[in-house]
């Protein structure tokens, strides 16, 4: 078994035993990744990126990856499938030889 599935898989079963799938439509899971990114994104708020607390970061990242993980359940996503084409997708948007070292758009290369 894959550790994403293994992760998925640990996560429908929390939920299923606490009968929470009935407020998990996908509406309210993307609804959920963005409080969760927003409360990742507080972390940082008014300070350097070294004085955010690293356990807080990991467990508001964790909160991120929990949700975008039952999102793509609900859709019957592969993770590791959609992120792989998205770096393909990527790749053709950023060629190195245009986007190395530049934070520009592709639209802007």
């Amino acid at each position: 078994m894959s550790d994403i599935k293994e992760i998925t898989g640990a996560l429908i079963k929390f939920r299923n035993e606490r009968d929470w799938e009935q407020f998990h439509n996908p509406k309210d899971l993307a609804l959920a990744v963005n409080v969760e990114a927003s409360e990742l994104l507080e972390l940082f708020l008014w300070k350097n990126a070294s004085e955010a607390n690293p356990d807080k970061v990991k467990e508001e990242l964790a909160d991120v990856f929990a949700f975008a993980f039952l999102l793509a359940d609900k859709y019957k996503f592969d993770v590791k499938e959609i992120v792989l084409e998205k770096i393909k997708k990527n790749g053709e948007k950023y060629p190195i030889d245009k986007a190395k070292g530049t934070a520009k758009k592709y639209n802007e290369l």
